[in-house]
């Protein structure tokens, strides 16, 4: 089943630049990554609030992609940004809401019996 995120960040004071550097970086990084089906940034009109996009294949997927990251960016990443808000989607197993938690999560299921598509 594929699991997606929203998360709403906000950059720190004199760091939208580096940010911005850092998300270039990433988005080369998981390019790559088999099972990452989405992977997109946006930025509010304060230029401040940045928005995350991400959805994957599975919860294996999105396991691989959150070591990684956390290995690769994670220090830098926290050191630029604050994360407000953390929202998935889907129904991630054990290992990937264990790392979940770790970032705050709330978890939405799929609502209903119904047969979704995209």
């Amino acid at each position: 089943m594929q699991i997606s995120w929203w998360v709403e960040l906000v950059v720190r004071p004199g760091c939208l630049d580096e940010f911005e550097s850092l998300t270039g970086e990433m988005v080369a990084s998981t390019r790559v990554e088999s099972g990452v089906l989405a992977y997109q940034r946006f930025i509010g009109e304060d230029r401040r609030t940045v928005y995350a996009y991400e959805r994957y294949k599975d919860s294996d997927a999105a396991v691989a992609h959150l070591v990684k990251f956390a290995a690769t960016f994670g220090e830098r990443y926290g050191s630029l940004v604050t994360r407000k808000r953390f929202v998935v989607f889907g129904d991630p197993n054990d290992a990937l809401r264990t790392l979940l938690d770790r970032y705050g999560a709330t978890y939405h299921r799929p609502f209903g019996p119904f047969r979704y598509w995209g």
